[in-house]
């Protein structure tokens, strides 16, 4: 008996109390604003209508499980969110996951680098993720048990040392190095983390997150482990999914100054590659909510949602729930 699961990918844009000073240039949200935004948040997620959904920009957990219980269809389902230090000078925005499937253990937070990842000397924090992935097992109805890690990858906005201004082309273009090689090492130790998960575990992997770059960037790239292994490799959803068509292929989740592209992406370990002989199932098509974006609605994310369906072939011994 095949089995569809449905993933997706949310980034929240600036989940928060309302009141709260999240950057220096943003204006705090106003209550009428924060009560629009969640009330658009509540009504996408009862849109997408997915399984397991991971979500970024997550300044507050609390105000997440509002939302969560101003829908229809996740106000019993499992969240799994960690917030940052309560006695940081100011909010700090992470990552979450909503599951309607059954955990097979407690998430967890993977905010430090694997022993031989590090940044360049001098740099700030140079052992750990600007903002900590999220891992946990999910148990699908058959029995199969995923491994879903849900990530926000360093943005390119520069990053600025102290006394640093844009108006210098040099500095900007010194920040805007140090932005990339944050995300660099940021997806080369997210990739050591998904090949020891494999190892570890030998179960399917599914990653959900913002990027920050398009999926064939080197960045995202190293995360897809070109080069690697068959069976340590990740695909782009939007790659293998079989209703894939080239011609009319118009996804999108960022619009910026015009310009469109896909910076939220799903990744599936080669469990979801029909293509491969170890394959349990299928990335059936690949979904992208963004008319919101063109509509430049205020109380909406900046991103569109990305909405992948899959299809397991049937149960597939060794990858079964421990009893």
């Amino acid at each position: 008996m095949q089995e569809e699961l449905r993933f997706a990918t949310f980034n929240t844009f600036n989940l928060a109390p309302p009141g709260a000073r999240l950057y220096d240039n943003l204006a705090p949200t106003t209550a009428a604003e924060y009560e629009a935004k969640l009330d658009w948040t509540a009504t996408q997620l009862d849109l997408i209508n997915a399984d397991v959904i991971g979500f970024q920009e997550i300044f507050s957990q609390s105000v997440l499980k509002e939302v969560l219980r101003r829908t229809r269809r996740y106000r019993d389902a499992h969240h799994i969110g960690f917030d940052p230090d309560p006695s940081a000078p100011r909010l700090t925005p992470s990552v979450a996951l909503v599951s309607r499937l059954p955990l097979a253990e407690p998430g967890s937070q993977l905010a430090m680098f694997p022993d031989n990842v590090t940044m360049p000397h001098g740099s700030r924090d140079p052992d750990r993720f600007t903002r900590a992935p999220l891992h946990a097992g999910v148990i699908a109805a058959s029995g199969v048990v995923i491994d879903v890690v849900v990530v926000h990858l360093k943005s390119r906005r520069p990053d600025y040392r102290s006394g640093d201004s844009g108006a210098d082309p040099h500095l900007y273009a010194l920040a805007c190095l140090r932005s990339l090689i944050r995300r660099g090492t940021e997806a080369t130790a997210l990739r050591v983390l998904l090949t020891d998960m494999a190892h570890a575990n030998g179960r399917p992997r599914i990653v959900l997150g913002d990027f920050n770059d398009v999926a064939d960037s080197v960045t995202t790239e190293i995360v897809l482990g070109e080069g690697t292994p068959v069976g340590e490799r990740m695909y782009d959803a939007s790659q293998v999914q079989r209703r894939l068509d080239h011609q009319r292929h118009v996804g999108f989740s960022i619009l910026h100054d015009t310009r469109h592209s896909t910076i939220d992406h799903i990744l599936v370990s080669p469990d979801f590659n029909p293509a491969l002989p170890q394959a349990i199932g299928e990335v059936v098509d690949v979904v992208y909510l963004n008319d919101h974006l063109n509509l430049a609605l205020p109380e909406a994310s900046d991103h569109g949602q990305v909405l992948a369906r899959i299809r397991l072939f049937g149960r597939v011994g060794g990858y079964a729930a421990d009893a």
